[in-house]
């Protein structure tokens, strides 16, 4: 049988529309005052997340002065860095380039792939939503978004609201609804809503138009502000279009001590699920110290954006070459 590996899974067509974003982003954001800045793949830092897990690579492979010997992780997002350009003087900045995900495998998801993540100084969350709808209206050709808030969206969807309803209520609804677990599946109020959120309402999202969910749970926002509006929730903000997450946002959080409160309690819930160790201080924590300014970002998965403008049911029919054939 000939061996086939060696050609990419993205037809010509598909790779050509793909570098024809990427010219139309940088254009969007050039056209705007950003700079695009480039930021190391290879850190000693990395965004700590219940979800999320960086891929480790030894520091002693590295064989050089300055790398040490603890683990580095490759970036699952460029945000740390990023940050800390916002407080050595950088105003509107954006970047396009690879980061990496551990575990990460399926129809949406390669555990390497291209995001565009940018910040602007002044934003609040209102400017930062009505950017990245000029974003995408801009690259997809679509008609102005929906923004709808996180409580909004369950209650349209789901039948709950989910800024009151116990762990009781939504392990009783899951249940109800068929999506394979039990009611002893967990005791933790976010995983509940995780799941009926990307099982009931992510998949109703971004049809007629694209849909911004706004507002998202204060305990689901570890980088955002907390809302003046409403405490319970944060000022984050997601993108989705025909029930894809595109993009994910910040009106972002400046205070180094609550940073590192939310970076110890999100390590302690690792520990618990048996997650591996993340460092809870980083050079972001004294770039805060240094100080931010007052700004919005948000990270797009670009390949997820291509998947879209394509039609394409799986991001390996737009990458060159996902893992399986690297």
């Amino acid at each position: 049988m000939t061996e086939t590996t060696w050609q990419p899974t993205a037809t010509p067509e598909a790779l050509l529309r793909r570098s024809e974003i990427v010219w139309q982003l940088r254009q969007f954001f050039h056209n705007r005052g950003f700079a695009e800045v480039h930021t190391p793949i290879i850190s000693h830092d990395t965004v700590v997340d219940l979800n999320i897990d960086p891929v480790r690579i030894a520091g002693r492979s590295l064989a050089c002065q300055g790398a040490g010997t603890e683990d580095l992780f490759l970036q699952t997002s460029p945000e740390f860095a990023m940050k800390r350009l916002l407080a050595a003087g950088m105003k509107s900045i954006y970047s396009i380039g690879p980061v990496f995900r551990a575990g990460e495998r399926g129809k949406n998801h390669n555990p390497e792939f291209t995001m565009v993540e940018w910040y602007h100084v002044g934003d609040d969350m209102a400017a930062g939503v009505a950017f990245v709808d000029e974003l995408v209206r801009a690259v997809l050709a679509s008609p102005p978004a929906e923004v709808i808030t996180y409580q909004h969206a369950f209650k349209t969807f789901a039948a709950v609201d989910p800024l009151v309803a116990t762990v009781h209520e939504l392990s009783e609804l899951a249940t109800s609804r068929d999506l394979g677990v039990t009611v002893e599946w967990s005791d933790d109020r976010d995983t509940w809503l995780d799941l009926l959120f990307s099982d009931l309402v992510q998949p109703q999202l971004g049809f007629e138009r694209p849909t911004i969910v706004t507002h998202y749970p204060a305990s689901q926002s570890a980088l955002a502000k907390i809302a003046a509006s409403d405490p319970r929730t944060a000022e984050r903000f997601e993108l989705f279009v025909r029930g894809v997450e595109l993009g994910n946002g910040y009106h972002e959080l400046l205070d180094p001590a609550e940073l590192m409160i939310r970076n110890k309690l999100t390590e302690s819930k690792r520990r618990e699920l048996g997650r591996q160790s993340l460092p809870v201080n980083s050079r972001l924590i004294d770039a805060m110290q240094s100080g931010i300014p007052a700004c919005s970002g948000c990270a797009l998965g670009l390949d997820r954006l291509v998947m879209v403008a394509t039609n394409a049911k799986a991001i390996d029919e737009v990458l060159t070459f996902p893992i399986e054939r690297a």
